[in-house]
């Protein structure tokens, strides 16, 4: 089955996917560009089911502005299924005096699994205190669960924490059996994170990773392919680093080369000056309106519904 925001759901029933998206997001990375007003977030979502997407990843993890509870209420009021991430993301994205900066990998395991198993909390802010954080709630009651893990590193870098949430997040997965993004700044460190996953005891096959197409080295991807491991396909809409031509045709060459069951497609956005909601542009329906049609085009309706229906209900299967 796979997790969303409001319960779980039989594969089957996910629908076309975009994979990687945020509907909230506060970064110090991104001063001035917060995604953090529900009502436009609505809206801007709203626009993604409109141009043919019945679900989506939310894929803002642990500390970086998430809302559960708001997420919750969105998918409800748009129909649009959500799978939601817990996690931690790359080292940049944290202030110096974050309190998740100075923690292990076993209590961040705890928070990681608790936020599948149980639920998320209301608030991220709340987590340290002494007491335990109250849980968000759905609109029908029901607490609000992430279905996805996520990682990041940065480029040709590992460092010291985000190794740490590695190992979080390897452990996490083998309790829960969810799936693990990882950003990757340009496709840097691919192979090593994936050697580092698998030494503890994650197979490839459970790893998407984020931003693989920051490279467009067919070469490269599939190779990666070859190991199972997903690659996301999220950098549509970015002309002043690679065309949509470039991203059509690198996609083109490795479906053709044998590894269509291993892509994903999402838009990351992520920032209010590219919500149309937030009075930005290109938005979220970019990606349905836009560049699914040209995919399409060049590859044929069967080969693209792989990629934005049975690939993600894949991934997400916790069964697996």
């Amino acid at each position: 089955m796979i997790r969303t925001v409001l319960g779980d759901i039989a594969p089957a029933l996910l629908g076309a996917t975009d994979c990687h998206e945020h509907l909230f997001q506060v970064s110090p990375l991104l001063p001035g560009d917060e995604l953090d007003d529900e009502a436009l977030s609505t809206e801007e979502a709203g626009l993604l089911r409109d141009s043919g997407f019945a679900a989506m990843i939310d894929a803002t993890p642990f500390g970086i502005g998430r809302d559960p509870e708001a997420v919750a209420r969105i998918s409800a009021a748009t129909g649009l299924r959500v799978v939601a991430t817990t996690g931690r993301h790359r080292e940049a994205h944290y202030d110096a005096d974050h309190p998740i900066r100075s923690w292990d990998a076993e209590r961040l395991t705890a928070l990681f699994v608790r936020d599948i198993e149980v639920g998320m909390p209301v608030a991220d802010a709340a987590v340290p205190a002494p007491a335990p954080a109250p849980l968000a709630a759905a609109p029908d009651g029901a607490p609000v669960r992430a279905g996805i893990l996520k990682g990041g590193t940065d480029y040709w870098r590992i460092s010291a924490f985000e190794r740490t949430t590695l190992d979080a997040l390897a452990a996490a997965h083998r309790e829960t059996g969810a799936a693990i993004m990882v950003h990757l700044e340009f496709c840097t460190a691919a192979h090593e994170v994936l050697d580092l996953l698998a030494e503890q005891g994650v197979a490839s096959d459970r790893v998407v990773l984020a931003h693989a197409d920051r490279d467009p080295d067919p070469g490269l991807h599939l190779s990666l392919a070859e190991r199972g491991a997903y690659l996301g396909y999220d950098g549509m809409a970015r002309a002043r680093t690679r065309s949509d031509a470039e991203l059509l045709a690198l996609t083109a060459a490795v479906v053709e080369g044998g590894a269509g069951d291993r892509v994903l497609l999402g838009g990351d956005v992520a920032r209010r000056t590219r919500y149309i909601a937030y009075g930005g542009m290109p938005g979220l329906a970019y990606l349905g309106d836009r560049y699914v049609p040209r995919l399409r085009t060049l590859l044929g309706g069967a080969a693209v519904d792989r990629l934005l229906h049975d690939n993600p209900a894949r991934l997400l299967d916790l069964a697996r």
